[in-house]
């Protein structure tokens, strides 16, 4: 592991998909402001899958909404593909985020009065796709995620992992160029979770996309790229 002042990300060649620089964030503690993340330099490129580590309330959650621009930071700036999100008002940073990204999350985050097929059909459709094609796109995806007869159901009646195999169509089903990925295997069984992390690998393969997701799991760690490591808010090289 590198020295604890040194900065994390050993910036590769290539143009990055997303990039954080001296990224900083701050909250109130009663009288004395508390600091999460202090100095972030993160770079990752095209292609990559670069896993972020780090104990639970170690800022993984908090880093990741900030680089998705969910989030305002105290101090430096995030940059998705060449554009600083501090530029961009809300309605041009939600469709920047629409064009570019897929979020796959712990909680799976599906909308409960929605079928497992709408679900999958609502980034599409918030993108400006033609409804019937909306529908045979997510159709595509449910069937490549094994839940073709599980389509009209909704989240309630799903497993944990037929809820989060929902998710990973609907991050992938518009064909993101970076898929942010918060704790994908966290509420799920060991075997449940296995499988999760073989479809997500392979589906990330399949289509080309960046990936950066948050962490405790080091085996899911271990298939990425790049590790990196949060400790005491500054993010280091594994």
């Amino acid at each position: 592991m590198t020295d604890m002042t040194e900065n994390a990300a050993n910036p590769p060649q290539a143009d990055p998909v997303i990039e954080a620089l001296a990224l900083g964030k701050r909250v109130s503690n009663g009288d004395q402001p508390l600091t999460i993340l202090h100095q972030i330099d993160l770079q990752v490129t095209a292609g990559e899958a670069v896993a972020i580590v780090g104990s639970s309330g170690s800022g993984k959650s908090t880093l990741l909404g900030l680089l998705a621009g969910l989030d305002q930071p105290s101090a430096g700036s995030v940059r998705l593909a060449g554009q600083n999100l501090a530029e961009l008002d809300e309605d041009a940073l939600a469709a920047l985020r629409g064009r570019l990204l897929g979020f796959v999350f712990q909680s799976f985050q599906l909308m409960p009065s929605m079928t497992a097929l709408e679900n999958v059909m609502l980034p599409l459709e918030l993108a400006g796709h033609d409804p019937e094609q909306a529908r045979q796109s997510a159709r595509e995806m449910l069937a490549r995620v094994g839940l073709s007869a599980r389509s009209n159901h909704y989240p309630k009646h799903l497993s944990g992992g037929e809820q989060q195999r929902v998710a990973l169509a609907r991050a992938f089903a518009p064909r993101p160029q970076l898929l942010l990925a918060d704790e994908p295997t966290g509420n799920l069984d060991a075997d449940t979770g296995a499988a999760i992390i073989e479809l997500m690998f392979a589906m990330n393969a399949e289509q080309g996309t960046t990936l950066l997701l948050v962490t405790h799991d080091e085996a899911l760690a271990r298939r990425c790229d790049r590790t990196l490591r949060l400790v005491n808010g500054q993010l280091l090289n594994d």
